[in-house]
């Protein structure tokens, strides 16, 4: 009798997720890959439409609303730079109140209604300015406010839409998996490449058909189709609702920290037990009863400590349990590793700006067909799937055999390999910049700003470059960021991974407006400039290689101060004793 009780508690999930009803799920009825596939695909189509308007929008800002390099490329980043820092305020909704599904849905009405009147935006005569052949943009009309309020207010909707969407979306499929059940936590290690693969596959037919559309027939269809795309995502994640598992909200992980930060402050003085087990805490069936997980405590952070001290309040804000405090020291430990991914947040920035700029200086001619520029975004895309692939099947096999780790190697140590390679995509960005500026002076095209008569595939190092960096970098960036949070903040955690790329769109604002001011000082013509023959992007792009390196320099230190947070369930060390099983069996054997 009682191994049949057992057999049906197992068959439940032990990780407090629930149907949408507030029922406790079945392991073999919901989640798994089953459910992720929904997610998978609904992630393609939205990448799709999300990338078929910011991959070209630079050129849409440039060609049609007539503004200048500096200008337009400031615009692209500050609105992109917006697009990765609303994800914050998701998944507050979503942690605090409405829970991951209601908020994806809502704010999926929301991304839709911006997407819609962008495509009218840039369909109506009367919605922008009239065309202009003039290679000189500042002899062009320029853009009514009219023009630039229903443009700019179409795109900062669909960017409050995708706050809502971005933070929850990936991790709706991670909640998929058990980490109780090491066979679903070894999957879930798994799903952030899956998850990225999915990213760029949607990303390469936006950069590749969508791109070529908008160019070569028209901005009217080049915008629908994203739009199409985006309304066919929701109905796919839609569909896939009876299989979903769902975490229950928490509160807001907000007010939560700021408690455990007041309590200590007010007991600054106080002074820590020698025994962690005099701090206050509840009973562990309080936490099973919410489906949440107690934390022991640990000495890192130890001042915040002082908030679980008892001083006979019991107060919220002067009396914080162990494990409140230790969901607060997890969000902050990671901190330092955030700031550290601003600068190569900013490299990724400069691809769907800067890079393709240059592409418009170049000869785009393949035979009888023109390339256009965005479409090198595609090698992006090809070089990251390719990379993920290989190192999913192959590096991290060969890795788990060397090191006994499930992963292959630590979140952190990935994230390294990736910040290396920014540092030789800038060195190769900035010589081949040079060797174009050289090829301009010669054939006489500086000042008219004519085309260069080389390929414009010499760009491709960058950019594929560019793509292997991401499958090391920005896969273990969110990965990191969603299993280093606590359980009860996972939304928060992976929206963290989203405000990098915020950030370093900013920064790139700032960088570029700021060097752009600064290099045109006492009389010099300035290193960026609306004619890129004229300007030394090559200088630039030097200047992020230093960046960079300094940068990589910053993110060590952070890396070797850090400590992992300890797992929650025992399924990564069930996996690891199976490694090392494995590895020493064929030895066993050859003793025999």
């Amino acid at each position: 009798m009682a191994a049949e009780e057992g057999q049906r508690v197992d068959q439940y999930t032990q990780d407090g997720t629930v149907d949408l009803k507030g029922n406790p799920v079945l392991r073999s009825k919901r989640g798994g890959w089953t459910a992720c596939s929904f997610v998978v695909v609904y992630e393609v189509f939205e990448r799709m439409a999300y990338y078929g308007i910011s991959s070209n929008l630079i050129l849409y800002l440039t060609k049609k609303l007539h503004q200048g390099t500096v200008t337009s490329a400031n615009n692209v980043t500050n609105w992109v730079g917006t697009i990765w820092i609303t994800p914050i305020l998701g998944a507050y909704v979503a942690d605090a109140h409405l829970g991951r599904y209601w908020t994806f849905l809502i704010a999926s009405i929301i991304y839709l209604s911006g997407m819609s009147v962008l495509t009218l935006a840039v369909s109506l005569p009367s919605l922008k300015p009239p065309p202009c052949r003039d290679p000189h943009v500042e002899n062009c009309k320029k853009a009514s406010p009219l023009h630039l309020a229903v443009f700019y207010g179409a795109l900062y909707t669909l960017a409050i839409g995708t706050g809502g969407t971005k933070p929850n979306i990936s991790t709706i499929g991670a909640d998929q998996f058990d980490d109780f059940d090491p066979k679903e936590k070894n999957q879930k290690l798994s799903f952030f490449n899956w998850w990225m693969f999915s990213i760029f596959f949607g990303t390469l037919f936006a950069n590749t058909v969508l791109v070529y559309i908008q160019d070569n027939v028209g901005w009217t269809l080049g915008y629908g189709l994203p739009t199409l795309g985006l309304l066919i995502s929701v109905i796919i994640f839609l569909a896939g609702t009876r299989f979903y598992r769902h975490k229950v909200p928490t509160g807001s992980p907000f007010t939560r920290m700021a408690k455990v930060i007041v309590a200590a402050v007010r007991k600054w003085t106080v002074t820590l037990p020698s025994d962690p087990k005099e701090l206050h805490e509840l009973n562990l069936e309080d936490y099973t009863k919410k489906g949440k997980f107690r934390i022991d405590s640990t000495p890192t952070l130890r001042f915040l400590n002082k908030a679980a001290v008892k001083t006979g309040s019991n107060s919220p804000w002067k009396l914080c349990s162990v494990t409140q405090v230790e969901e607060t020291k997890q969000m902050i430990r990671m901190v330092p590793i955030l700031v550290a991914t601003f600068v190569p947040s900013t490299m990724i920035a400069q691809v769907n700006t800067l890079f393709v700029k240059q592409g418009t200086t170049l000869d785009r001619a393949v035979g009888s067909f023109k390339i256009p520029p965005a479409s090198l975004s595609g090698f992006v895309t090809l070089s990251m799937l390719v990379s993920v692939v290989l190192y999913d099947r192959f590096f991290v096999k060969i890795m788990q055999k060397l090191t006994k780790n499930p992963r292959g190697i630590t979140l952190l140590q990935r994230m390294t390999i990736g910040m290396l390679f920014h540092i030789i995509i800038m060195v190769i960005a900035s010589l081949t910049e040079r060797y174009r500026l050289n090829l301009a002076k010669e054939h006489g095209v500086v000042e008219n700003g004519g085309q260069v008569p080389i390929t414009i595939l010499i760009l491709l190092p960058q950019f594929v470059l560019m793509g292997t960096a991401d499958a090391f970098l920005e896969v273990a960036k969110i990965e990191f960021f969603y299993d280093q949070a606590p359980e009860s903040m996972k939304s928060l955690g992976t929206s963290y991974s989203m405000t990098t790329l915020g950030m370093g769109n900013f920064l790139s604002s700032f960088l570029l407006s700021t060097v752009s001011h600064i290099t045109k000082k006492h009389g010099h013509k300035g290193w960026i400039l609306n004619n890129l023959n004229a300007s030394h992007l090559d200088y630039y792009y030097a200047f992020f290689a230093v960046l960079n390196a300094l940068n990589f320099i910053f993110f060590l230190v952070m890396t070797k101060m850090y400590v992992y947070k300890a797992e929650i369930s025992d399924s990564i060390k069930v996996l690891t004793e199976e490694l090392r099983e494995t590895t020493y069996k064929p030895s066993n054997k050859e003793e025999s």
